[in-house]
């Protein structure tokens, strides 16, 4: 094939003339389908070009310099912009990438810098997953995207897709939630609305990336069907219904291989079982061996190393190493890099619509807050009361976590005060000064927050003295102490309000496992005088959550009149609070998350992270299928908040929960309908349980196996929702013939507005065991698992 091609490119160059060469070679490509220019460019490369590529970019390419800064720390601190790797080859050209999952991770305005092009911070994942709202989701892919093509960029390394097994894990925020269903689906939408503007997501980190706790080599050992049941489902869902073209592997082993070297996962599962065609990146930094990352089907080392540079040469050079094997893998990176917009020739714009974009990432924090308490009717707040802000961070906005992830790039974070007084808020005059002379203190004085000032962050950030590292600036406030009131102050300001609301905020991030920090002392005593205060003179208190992910509220919440759980909202957060707080917006989120009555009722949380605890090597997932509401559920442990759970300032009626036929046949439909017998508009998630029978396999109580959201509903208005289940929606992974299985017996569906709150329900029947889909045998662990059971 390429004698000819050579052939094509000799006649195009001698007709070219005064084009020159680039013309020659834009002939060229366009003789030849993507696959057989890649296959083309490998071919006019040499080995250690060729290496160079796959290791980090063309970042060893002898003479290239590339333009980025990531400098190895596994974050990009530069845009990476796209550049010529060979003058020779101009068509190969570096990959144009960016962090994500929150918004477009490019560098910050520089404070001297006036023509800046922002970015957007959206709202976290759990704060979207919290929406149940696919095609709202899908919107904030689209709102990305866009931002992506529009500065330049081919590749975002978003979005996260590993499930919330315990909430210590600093990056469960960049997650969505407990349940792979829900997971996937997230994913799947904005991988969708990502992609339709022609550039590359990336689905990470592949895979059982559930904590940060020695995260470059932990083990963890899980049973083929959990891994097959929760861990890889969401996954599975993704690649399959969004079509992501690139995957990034994690730093973590699995069941004793490390995951970019583990051709059973990497092959043999999501190319052959799941027909995955993207392209494979390492985790920037990863640890194991470059050979083993080649073979086991990695098709890009991030950021590549002058060792794995070396190590590959040498093996390729000793046959150690099959050429062609490597040159495949190239190949297959390189057809990405070819079917981007930029390679086909589009120019960079640089002119999102910023402002559409900010006003859907505002509609997505209000559909994703979730009212967890309103007694007697609290909120919605009038427009006549006059509120007292408690709480730093209801002046300083958590928008995001930190780490990769962060967006750095945005105009504005607004806080819930500026959100407020924008709404039209009548706030204690006095406040927000004493709040912002307390922020501003905290950044002055610039010291270690509580939280880092031990031994193992102090090394980790490489802290000296009680100051911070300047990499803290966007954390500071986050962990420090929140700002102390005697209750003098707090009857100054009770005096001359009418309800006050309280802001707690915790950040997490990549490499910590900073999650679920308790509420400290300092905040409890916080809660405790407003609450006697307010409620002794008569009036009400509420409490807004700006948080990563699931935290402790049974301790304190019997102090406070309302909850509302706003998670990590982007930087409109503080719109979006005051939105629902007045009833703008009618909340709708519902808990992507259980949230327990305390950390040690977490099925994982005997386990957690591993052995030995300080460093684990090995870390157990003994609760086996048992993670979140599949545990609390089946084994009757009470819980603060269910999963699914969420309160509205309306009402709603389920009836006529039907079934197109009693007998399942390998397919079955249930429609619902939704009455909104209140008196707000509203919207209602409608959750989908199956309970499968256990006389042959162990299954847990109910699994959620198909949601939905209705459109904004007045009152007394109807809607008509319908749920279609397949065999695989019925079916567990029976791992000693590795078959997803649906046994034959007895099923109830039902159609609840959370995990408890069941409102309707009805049987039908599989008459006979049914092997929906046979599956390879592979990924078990090296250790006999000695998992939960409802059966010991």
């Amino acid at each position: 094939m390429f004698s000819t091609k050579r052939q094509v490119l000799a006649g195009c160059m001698a007709l070219a003339g005064v084009l020159g060469i680039f013309a020659a070679l834009a002939a060229e490509a366009q003789a030849m389908t993507i696959e057989e220019e890649a296959a083309y460019l490998v071919s006019q490369m040499t080995l250690e070009e060729k290496i160079g590529v796959l290791t980090g970019d063309g970042r060893y390419v002898p003479g290239f310099v590339k333009n980025t800064g990531d400098g190895g720390k596994g974050m990009i601190l530069e845009d990476m912009r796209s550049q010529v790797i060979l003058p020779r080859l101009p068509r190969l050209r570096t990959t144009a990438m960016s962090d994500g999952p929150a918004g477009l991770n490019r560098e910050a305005r520089k404070d001297d810098q006036e023509d800046f092009q922002y970015t957007t911070a959206f709202p976290s994942a759990t704060c979207q997953a919290a929406t149940w709202n696919m095609d709202l989701v899908k919107e904030i892919g689209d709102a990305f995207g866009n931002e992506i093509r529009e500065y330049g960029y081919e590749l975002i390394l978003a979005p996260g897709v590993n499930l919330h097994r315990n909430p210590n894990d600093g990056r469960v925020w960049e997650y969505y939630s407990e349940d792979p269903l829900l997971s996937g689906k997230s994913a799947a939408a904005m991988v969708q609305g990502m992609q339709s503007h022609g550039i590359g997501a990336t689905l990470k980190h592949f895979a059982a990336h559930n904590q940060q706790a020695n995260r470059h080599h932990y083990n963890p050992i899980i049973s083929q069907r959990a891994l097959r049941e929760l861990y890889l489902r969401s996954y599975e869902i993704a690649v399959r219904e969004g079509h992501p073209k690139c995957i990034m592997t994690s730093y973590n082993r699995l069941n004793g291989f490390y995951t970019d070297e583990n051709v059973e996962l990497l092959q043999v599962l999501t190319r052959q079982e799941w027909g995955f065609d993207g392209f494979y990146i390492t985790d920037f930094d990863g640890k194991g061996s470059a050979v083993g990352k080649v073979r086991g089907g990695i098709n890009l080392l991030m950021s590549g190393s002058q060792e794995e540079y070396d190590e590959l040469l040498f093996a390729i050079q000793n046959k150690v190493l099959d050429e062609k094997l490597f040159d495949e893998r190239l190949s297959k990176y390189l057809e990405f890099k070819l079917s981007c917009p930029y390679a086909q020739g589009e120019s960079i714009t640089a002119n999102p619509d910023l402002e559409a974009h900010a006003a859907l990432a505002r509609r997505t924090a209000a559909e994703g807050v979730v009212l967890l308490k309103n007694d007697n009717d609290c909120l919605p707040l009038k427009d006549t009361q006059t509120v007292a802000l408690f709480g730093k961070t209801a002046y300083s906005l958590i928008p995001y976590g930190t780490g990769s992830g962060e967006v750095r790039s945005h105009k504005r974070s607004l806080s819930m005060h500026d959100g407020f007084k924008e709404a039209g808020f009548k706030l204690v005059e006095g406040m927000e000064k004493d709040y912002l002379d307390y922020v501003e203190k905290i950044k002055r004085e610039n010291l270690v927050p509580d939280y880092f000032n031990n031994p193992k962050m102090r090394q980790d950030n490489g802290i000296v003295g009680d100051q911070s590292p300047p990499h803290f600036r966007g954390r500071l406030v986050a962990f420090s102490r929140e700002r102390a009131l005697s209750r003098e102050e707090v009857e100054d300001y009770a005096s001359r309000s009418d309800v006050g609301i309280v802001c707690f905020g915790r950040s997490s991030g990549e490499n910590y496992e900073n999650g679920y920090l308790p509420i400290t002392a300092i905040e409890r005593e916080l809660l405790e005088t407003v609450s006697d205060v307010y409620h002794s003179a008569g009036k009400k208190v509420v409490v807004v959550l700006n948080v990563s992910g699931v935290w402790e509220t049974a301790s304190w919440r019997d102090l406070t009149d309302a909850i509302l759980l706003a998670w990590l909202p982007g930087q409109e957060g503080g719109g979006a609070i005051a939105d629902v707080l007045t009833g703008a917006v009618n909340p709708s989120g519902k808990l992507p998350d259980t949230l327990p009555l305390k950390y040690e009722d977490l099925p994982s949380a005997p386990y957690y992270p591993g052995t030995p605890k300080e460093e684990p090597i090995n870390s157990f997932y003994n609760e086996g299928i048992y993670v979140g509401y599949r545990y609390f559920n089946s084994f009757d442990v009470p819980v603060a908040y269910e999963f699914g759970f969420g309160l509205s300032y309306t009402s709603f009626e389920y009836s006529n929960l039907e079934a197109d036929k009693d007998v399942f046949d390998g397919s079955i439909a249930f429609s619902v309908t939704v009455t909104n017998t209140g008196d707000r508009a509203g919207k209602e998630i409608v959750q989908l349980y199956v309970t499968a029978p256990m006389d042959a396999l162990e299954k847990p109580e109910q699994e959620l196996r198909a949601f939905a959201k209705t459109g904004l509903l007045q009152p007394g208005e109807s809607e008509t929702l319908r749920f279609e289940l397949a065999g695989r929606d019925l079916a567990s992974f029976w791992s000693g013939i590795s078959a997803w299985v649906a046994d034959s017996g007895t099923y109830v569906a039902a159609a609840g507005a959370s995990s408890k709150d069941i409102r309707l329900s009805r049987s039908f029947t599989v008459a006979e065991d049914i092997i929906v889909e046979k599956a390879h045998d592979i990924l078990f662990p090296d250790y006999l698992m000695d998992e939960l059971s409802r059966r010991k």
